[in-house]
């Protein structure tokens, strides 16, 4: 149909806000039970309701983007990753696995928002992939028998060393899902540290392009204005001069007649 491309872009522009705000709360519902594991049962239980909940409405949102694709085919192999965060918690009901999917899917509806610039989408990312790296580790680590791992301070500390690619060793994740995440973090911080590289360079270049744009425009301003100012003089000039001296120096224009 001819206009579902436009209702496919109404689509992501109306539920851009909505799906942010779901994303904070499956964020503060998996930090809850990690933070507080002494919480209520109850507690514990409305944070896992939660966290399918979103990933119920990204799912919709998945479904509801293929439905208005114009290509549904092209749609899905051009959205792999999209596909296969809504169909991995299906297939393992883990928090973990939840927790890639809702970061997968945000990530991407954060890519297609215009109003979104890389700069505050690379800031976010760091942010959120720092706060669930540390979550996660501290969730898989601190019942550990070998880990030390311990509070959430050592996890934010370990995630920020891992993802700057400094790691200093003082703590490190003992058991296999937390190395694997650390892996996770160390890919994850050198792509984001090339895309701030990156991104920063681009922001000097087209300053100076910018610059380069407004002093030639400047120069040309100036040059106009002197110009005029020397075409002004020239009249003023001419004005002034008596008459019978302007006659004099005046010069007959080439398609006068000749006597």
């Amino acid at each position: 149909m001819p206009g579902m491309p436009v209702m496919k872009s109404r689509w992501e522009e109306r539920t851009q806000t909505p799906l942010l705000v779901l994303a904070i709360a499956f964020g503060a519902a998996y930090a809850v039970p990690i933070v507080t594991p002494g919480a209520e049962p109850w507690v514990h239980q409305i944070c896992t309701y939660v966290e399918w909940i979103v990933w119920a409405a990204f799912a919709f949102d998945y479904l509801a983007r293929l439905w208005l694709a114009p290509d549904r085919w092209s749609f899905v192999r051009s959205h792999l990753l999209d596909l296969l965060a809504v169909i991995l918690p299906m297939m393992q009901p883990l928090r973990l696995l939840r927790l890639v999917a809702t970061l997968l899917l945000v990530g991407r509806r954060a890519r297609m928002a215009p109003q979104i610039t890389l700069t505050t989408y690379v800031a976010g990312s760091v942010a959120g992939l720092m706060m669930f790296g540390s979550l996660a580790v501290l969730h898989v680590e601190r019942d550990a028998p070998d880990g030390n791992i311990k509070t959430l301070g050592d996890a934010v500390w370990w995630s920020f060393t891992t993802m700057t690619t400094v790691g200093y060793g003082d703590l490190a994740p003992t058991t296999g899902l937390g190395r694997v995440l650390a892996v996770g973090l160390m890919l994850s911080g050198i792509a984001l540290l090339g895309v701030v590289t990156a991104n920063i360079a681009a922001w000097f270049i087209s300053r100076f392009e910018r610059d380069d744009v407004m002093e030639r425009r400047q120069i040309e301003l100036l040059e106009s204005l002197t110009l005029e100012v020397r075409e002004l003089r020239a009249e003023v000039a001419r004005l002034s001069t008596p008459p019978e001296q302007r006659e004099h120096h005046e010069v007959p224009s080439p398609s006068a007649p000749k006597s």
